[in-house]
């Protein structure tokens, strides 16, 4: 095991940049989750790591040593792809057994360290089996198997649910926390969907346009995300977005986002009067109550947990999760209580606190 380090890295294709002074520390054994959406930049970053993609500058160090111009095999890493890439006329077996075979290892090591990679995943039934028979949790599995065996230091997963149900896609990522708990190995993780990241990660890497906008656990993130995109990025369904101005609402600050519709400042918030301000309000922090905001329902969603309300606010939309369940119609009016809310500044768009 090792912790991997990023110190500026920066990435360009001729003269178009896309990685853009990336510095992130990932500790020896913890599991870190590159998030953001498509074309951020966040599997140039993991493929630069895996010595796949050469890096324009910086450095990147894996367990103290830096890695810029050492091949990938010599890096220790193994990695686990978005299409399994496991060869069609080899067995499971032989498709877990390949890099060991390649290194020189004995048959008896071989054997030895396949069939504990396959008890560990399940397999033990397969091994005899051809990619072609199985189902496609199981050839992820044997990509994982296959990046086991060779115990390196650090593990990287490129987007490795992405082709699976959505059933097998809960299940997997179970499967793979599960698995970082009993192995302890270092693992960094590329996705695109926050859910993934948000239940999986000790670390979450917010990436957007090629720079990081926030680094922290899945929870501070959620609570206390730096600015807009991360704040409706996180969570999901996504925050509510309202321009508005701090104006004075029986007599306290509060944000107007429309005539007679007031937001109150969230605690300890600080802020001038006249100030234009974007109000965030995650769904789930909105309430059905008689004293809130008076919105327009325009879909009922009951999902049998929860309720989504889709809402029109003064022609903007809104979206609350209630746990109770609720029988509105298209067109009827109700009120909504916000909870908690957020202030951001909307030239920078960073959170105002």
């Amino acid at each position: 095991m090792a912790d991997v380090a990023l110190r500026q890295v920066r990435k360009s294709f001729g003269a178009t940049a896309v990685v853009h002074g990336v510095d992130v520390s990932i500790a020896d054994g913890e599991f870190c989750v590159l998030v953001g959406p498509s074309g951020c930049g966040k599997s140039t970053l993991l493929r630069m790591i895996a010595g796949l993609e050469e890096i324009s500058a910086g450095e990147i160090a894996i367990g103290g040593r830096v890695v810029n111009n050492i091949a990938p095999k010599e890096r220790d890493i193994a990695m686990v792809f978005q299409n399994y890439a496991l060869y069609p006329h080899m067995t499971v077996h032989d498709n877990m057994a390949f890099s060991l075979k390649l290194a020189g290892e004995s048959a008896g090591a071989i054997r030895s360290r396949v069939t504990e990679a396959a008890q560990i995943l399940g397999l033990m039934d397969y091994l005899q089996r051809y990619p072609r028979q199985l189902s496609g949790g199981q050839r992820q599995r044997v990509a994982m198997g296959r990046a086991i065996v060779r115990k390196p230091q650090v593990f990287l997963f490129d987007e490795p649910l992405s082709n699976l149900d959505a059933k097998l896609r809960v299940q997997m990522r179970t499967e793979i926390r599960a698995l970082h708990q009993r192995l302890k190995t270092t693992s960094i993780y590329v996705t695109h969907d926050q859910i993934e990241a948000m239940s999986m990660a000790d670390k979450i890497v917010v990436m957007n346009g090629g720079r990081v906008e926030q680094i922290g656990g899945p929870l501070e993130l959620y609570d206390n995300p730096a600015n807009l995109f991360v704040a409706g990025f996180i969570g999901s369904p996504a925050m509510n977005f309202l321009p508005g101005k701090v104006a004075r609402a029986n007599g306290a600050l509060a944000v107007a986002t429309s005539p007679g519709v007031a937001f109150p400042l969230p605690a300890q918030v600080r802020i001038d009067e006249g100030r234009e301000v974007v109000v965030g309000v995650r769904p789930e922090h909105l309430s059905v109550g008689n004293d809130g905001i008076p919105v327009e329902v325009v879909v009922v969603e009951p999902t049998g947990a929860d309720t989504q309300i889709f809402c029109q606010l003064a022609g903007a939309n809104i979206n609350a999760v209630v746990r109770e369940r609720h029988e509105f119609h298209p067109g009827e009016n109700i009120r909504l209580k916000p909870e908690l809310t957020y202030l951001f500044d909307p030239a920078s768009g960073a959170r105002l606190a």
